[in-house]
């Protein structure tokens, strides 16, 4: 394996968030401390405690799973659009350089910035309910397999893309929703049966029930489904980019 080259890459896509630190750190913090700001206080008056969890400490996994879902998506389809965009890209395919080594490069990135952004809304939802962390390992490992997935799911995106209405296409009109209506806000178990069912459906659901699982021992579906659920997604996207690279979809014309 190119070490260096993976290297490059990384520290190339990691140096442009540095340059846009406002953009890629401090707006996604703020605005899930609106989250906390305005749900806890509007709804957390009316609704105590959901299986015994305090309302402001229950959505807490749900609001890291959303900025999670969603800056993994963004920074993944950006970081690979933008060469794409400007043609740099061909260099990076004429290199001695697998289709491997550049995913893990720009989707070893992604991930990484959004784990430390998931890790700084953790650490600054101290600041506005008590926490505990039931398993710290469990946590950890959604935290960086859901980052994973989606950062794939991001870059094979930013390939499929065209121009930069496509890039929010995804995020905004698919995940957005999906994670809204995956048990953000409140337990799926509030819902008639047949909503209930029909939630089932939803891949979001899973890594939301995992994620809080980790947190509370409190979850939707079990915990190992959840675990086999991100596996199978992970699964997914890397079968996908690497038809990518082998057919050259989007990339050789």
């Amino acid at each position: 394996m190119n070490l260096h080259a993976v290297h490059a890459i990384y520290r190339f896509e990691m140096a442009r968030t540095g340059r846009t630190i406002w953009q890629s750190i401090v707006s996604p913090v703020l605005s899930t401390s609106l989250y906390f700001v305005v749900f806890g206080a509007a709804i957390g008056t009316r609704i105590t405690q959901i299986e015994g969890v305090s309302y402001g400490a229950f959505i807490v996994p749900g609001l890291i799973m959303l900025m999670l879902l969603t800056q993994s998506t963004m920074n993944a389809s950006f970081g690979i659009y933008f060469p794409r965009f400007t043609g740099t890209i061909y260099e990076i395919l004429s290199a001695p350089v697998s289709g491997f080594e550049i995913a893990l490069g720009y989707v070893g990135a992604a991930a990484t910035k959004s784990i430390i952004l998931g890790l700084i809304i953790l650490a600054t939802s101290f600041l506005f309910v008590p926490l505990h962390i039931a398993h710290p390992f469990w946590m950890l490992a959604f935290l960086v397999l859901t980052a994973a997935t989606f950062s794939l799911l991001g870059f094979i995106i930013g390939i499929w893309a065209d121009n930069f209405e496509k890039l929010q296409i995804v995020p905004l009109l698919l995940i957005t929703p999906l994670t809204f209506l995956g048990g953000t806000f409140y337990s799926t178990s509030v819902l008639p049966p047949v909503w209930q069912t029909v939630t089932l459906f939803n891949p979001v659901v899973y890594l939301i029930s995992g994620f809080r699982w980790s947190f509370f021992e409190i979850a939707d579906v079990s915990p190992g489904i959840s675990v086999a659920m991100t596996f199978v997604f992970l699964g997914v996207c890397l079968a996908t980019v690497w038809w990518i690279f082998k057919t050259g979809y989007r990339l050789k014309n």
